[in-house]
């Protein structure tokens, strides 16, 4: 019953008139519905990934940084060193400069300097809030990990440094295509044409970041919960 798709239906046409064979084929056209536009949907967000990724700085570090502090903490912040630190306070700093300027004047720079302060306290308070109730929820927890993780008495090389920054930037990639950034308006994407018609990369490439066989047997499950209460209900 999961593998059937609506073109198979013909082939039952003559038990069309059995309200039990009417009530699979629904199933069979509402899944087959179902998985149409989630696979739009999915296209469509992983292009709009694809286009942030070229344009703006949402898939920035700083940007990153700024939706998910305890999970930058986690992934590359507890490993920085304290000249990298600076050197990041330093970059964010000019980049408030060079706006103020492009923005006309000392007194727009003044400005973006005190926001790019103002937001890092943000950041901070944010990260506190979050780190105390994950330690809240990991107090009977002594192995003292995170998504696999260390947190402590571990020193990573530049090797492990550079995969745990790749995975940080992957679980953000996710968290944007399961609709998980409270802030974006993913009614701008979701069903937009604009994005049907973009150049999607390869199918190995897309499966990095979807898994087809999860959906599979959630729609099993689905309908073989459907199958137990139609046998209840004869």
């Amino acid at each position: 019953m999961a593998h059937l798709k609506p073109e198979h239906l013909p082939a039952f046409a003559h038990v069309s008139s059995d309200p039990r064979a009417q009530h699979y084929s629904q199933l069979v056209e509402t899944r087959a519905a179902g998985c149409t536009n989630r696979t739009r949907v999915r296209n469509q967000r992983y292009a709009a990934l694809r286009a942030l990724q070229k344009e703006g700085e949402y898939f920035s570090e700083e940007q990153m940084r700024m939706r998910e502090p305890l999970l930058y903490e986690q992934y590359i912040g507890q490993f920085l060193t304290d000249e990298e630190v600076l050197e990041r306070s330093q970059e964010a700093m000019l980049d408030g400069a060079q706006e103020g300027q492009a923005g006309g004047g000392g007194s727009c720079g003044l400005a973006n300097l005190l926001l790019n302060s103002y937001q890092e306290r943000l950041i901070q308070n944010r990260l506190q809030e979050e780190q105390d109730r994950e330690d809240g929820a990991q107090e009977d927890d002594e192995d003292d990990e995170d998504d696999g993780v260390q947190q402590r008495g571990w020193e990573p090389t530049a090797e492990e440094k550079a995969l745990l920054r790749e995975e940080f930037i992957s679980q953000m990639h996710q968290r944007f295509l399961d609709g998980k950034d409270k802030d974006f308006n993913y009614s701008e994407v979701d069903n937009n044409p604009d994005y049907d018609n973009l150049d999607i990369v390869s199918r190995d490439a897309e499966d990095k970041y979807f898994d087809e066989d999860d959906d599979e047997d959630e729609e099993e499950e689905e309908i073989e919960k459907d199958d137990d209460e139609e046998n209840m209900a004869q």
